[in-house]
């Protein structure tokens, strides 16, 4: 079998969903993103209400607080979409971050969800 019918082989039932990550820097200090963090987190919670954002989430270096830096996964149909989307959040409509938009193409990995019906909980894994 040669390299290109090996790696067709191992590749022909990944999932190859299409996604979008926005990469977002602040553009000042993170303490500078509180006055407008309601707002942002407003309109994120309404983005997942809608299914548009796949996971989102602040980043950090490990050791400390969130530098103002964020990730943020979306389910559209494009990059114009989700442009759009990043642009209208508070935190770039007021220049306090930039944000990167790459495509991402979902070929492996895994989701592990738990339901206890006795009270009612979920574990995501």
């Amino acid at each position: 079998m040669t390299d290109d019918e090996r790696i067709a082989q191992l590749t022909q039932k990944m999932l190859r969903k299409k996604l979008y990550v926005l990469l977002s820097t602040p553009r000042v200090a993170a303490e500078k993103l509180t006055p407008l963090l309601a707002a942002h987190l407003d309109y994120m919670v309404g983005l997942e209400k809608r299914g548009v954002v796949f996971a989102s989430g602040p980043l950090s270096d490990g050791d400390g607080p969130p530098s103002g830096h964020g990730l943020t996964v979306l389910r559209v149909a494009s990059a114009a979409a989700a442009r759009a989307i990043a642009e209208a959040d508070p935190f770039f409509v007021n220049g306090l971050r930039t944000f990167e938009l790459k495509e991402w193409t979902v070929m492996e990995g895994t989701l592990g969800l738990r339901v206890n019906l006795s009270d009612q909980s979920v574990e995501v894994a």
